[in-house]
């Protein structure tokens, strides 16, 4: 079975994602780390129930990995795009036990398993090998922790809370199928919409607040 991990707000610069996410939710969010292993860098806020969220975007200062970076940030063209049409919390990955769990019939979808950091791994990400989401964002990013979660306590608890996360799609009937082979917990509940579109409802000290 998988379950929510975190969402994700990809952003053309850390700045622009920090600074959306502030009008939001009216929460400053703190810098997490630099991704020396993939050229990007970040920003974590906790959301409850071992949830989190993640803004990313390219590091500038970043060297370039010899393979396609994670969340499709190769594409700079398609992420300022998607930024200005207003799809901005882009993504999602979920927990996953072992890439071994994963249907057959559905593995062609998330890329393959990738070691990382590369040198000394202590977890495993699918990347499709062109770096793209995995049906456009539609269907999660998959981490395998390696049977060590995420440490919370690293990341900053603002007191924000996610009440509840939702996706459109052109066809949900297909996604929500999918959805259901995977067993993914917490997943998103679905709609009909144009094209793939999220937004999470999200409890913060200043009341509830939609992050899209």
């Amino acid at each position: 079975m998988l379950h929510l991990d975190h969402i994700t707000i990809i952003a053309p610069t850390l700045e622009e994602g920090a600074e959306h996410v502030r009008n939001c939710l009216d929460i400053e969010v703190p810098f997490g780390t630099r991704h020396l292993y993939m050229g990007t860098h970040n920003h974590r806020l906790q959301l409850g129930d071992r949830i989190y969220l993640e803004i990313v975007a390219l590091d500038p200062k970043g060297t370039a990995p010899g393979r396609a970076r994670w969340f499709g940030l190769d594409d700079q063209r398609s992420v300022r795009k998607d930024w200005e049409s207003g799809r901005r919390l882009r993504g999602w990955v979920a927990n996953i036990s072992s890439f071994r769990n994963l249907p057959p019939a559905h593995r062609s979808i998330f890329g393959e398993e990738t070691a990382l950091p590369v040198d000394t791994p202590g977890f495993s990400f699918s990347i499709p090998q062109d770096g793209s989401l995995p049906l456009d964002g539609a269907a999660p990013s998959l981490i395998d922790h390696w049977g060590n979660p995420t440490a919370m306590a690293d990341i900053p608890d603002l007191g924000a809370r996610l009440r509840a996360f939702s996706l459109e799609h052109p066809e949900p009937e297909a996604i929500g199928s999918l959805y259901r082979d995977l067993q993914i917990g917490r997943q998103p509940s679905i709609a009909k919409g144009a094209q793939v579109r999220y937004e999470a409802k999200i409890d913060t000290p200043a009341g509830v607040r939609t992050l899209t």
